[in-house]
């Protein structure tokens, strides 16, 4: 390609050399006394193709450097890590990252909490007990884990936070409040979900599911239910949601909403602590038939963005 252009180049030169000469020889018969300092064809057509050349050197020099730049890059967090093991190791809550003397990254119990002095910090949790925080629970199950004599009992493997702030007396769930709950859940969901979208901060494929949600009033309440319900089956994505995987909701509610957590045990119809999509939809009291498992299609439309 560059060749066939520096040939096309030079032959216009030449052709451009032999219209000068022409018109410099007519030039000097009416005007043999008259000198200019403008700049010929000739030297234009020299500059242009000095002008690629340098062009194309300069980007070969990027490629290069660039290259380098990353090359520097990665050299330098790799020594970064033979430095510090742990910058590449990821603990779960409630440990820690240490390095040994002979460089091995390790996940430990996190020997002590930080003090939280707002009250909101602390947590109850299902054995209706108050930590001070949730550092404090995650470093209590830690502790049981990994058979430390600071472990507060063998309960405590499974202790987990039940609700944000102080354990307190929940007023029982009355039989009208938990028939009204499931349309008050089925509004919740549909507000968070058109919040995160007027923040822009709806991933684009639920964003769709928001906008549909809006001009049909079927889609309305589906939407949302299997947007959240889809956006709870995280790790592991296996097509049911957790106790555990409920905590996000469950967690900043339950002392505003005394009815969620016997409105979330009698989605789990069959009691083997996991909800599926059908059991979701029951719950909310939504037709089956609108229920779409859409989960993977959702998941592969994300994966492709990232």
């Amino acid at each position: 390609m560059r060749t066939t252009r520096l040939q096309l180049l030079f032959l216009g030169l030449l052709l451009v050399a032999l219209v000068t000469d022409v018109s410099a020889r007519q030039h000097r018969r009416k005007h043999r006394t008259t000198t200019t300092t403008e700049p010929s064809l000739q030297d234009e057509v020299m500059n242009m193709l000095e002008a690629d050349e340098i062009a194309e050197d300069e980007n070969r020099d990027a490629e290069v450097t660039f290259e380098n730049v990353g090359n520097e890059l990665a050299s330098k967090k790799q020594r970064l890590i033979e430095v510090d093991p742990c910058m590449n190791k990821h603990c779960g809550a409630g440990r820690i990252c240490k390095s040994t003397e002979d460089g091995i990254a390790e996940c430990v119990c996190v020997e002590v909490c930080d003090q939280e002095v707002d009250p909101r910090r602390k947590v109850c949790t299902n054995y209706n007990e108050t930590f001070g925080s949730d550092c404090e629970v995650y470093q209590a199950r830690c502790f049981c884990d990994t058979g430390d004599t600071r472990c507060r009992g063998p309960d405590y493997k499974h202790v987990h936070i039940e609700y944000y702030g102080e354990c307190k007396q929940m007023p029982m769930c009355k039989e009208e409040d938990m028939a009204d709950f499931p349309r008050r859940m089925r509004d919740w969901l549909f507000n968070i979900m058109r919040d995160l979208a007027d923040r822009q901060e709806l991933p684009s494929h639920y964003l769709k599911m928001q906008r549909e949600a809006e001009t049909n009033m079927t889609l309305r309440w589906t939407n949302a239910a299997i947007w959240k319900w889809c956006d709870l089956d995280g790790h592991p994505h296996d097509r049911t949601v957790s106790r555990h995987e409920l905590f996000p909701i469950k967690a900043p509610l339950m002392a505003l909403e005394h009815c969620i957590a016997p409105f979330f045990d009698s989605c789990d119809a069959d009691n083997d602590h996991l909800i599926t999509l059908v059991e979701w939809g029951k719950c909310l009291q939504l037709d089956e038939d609108d229920i779409d498992e859409k989960c993977d299609e959702l998941a592969e439309a994300s994966s492709n963005l990232q």
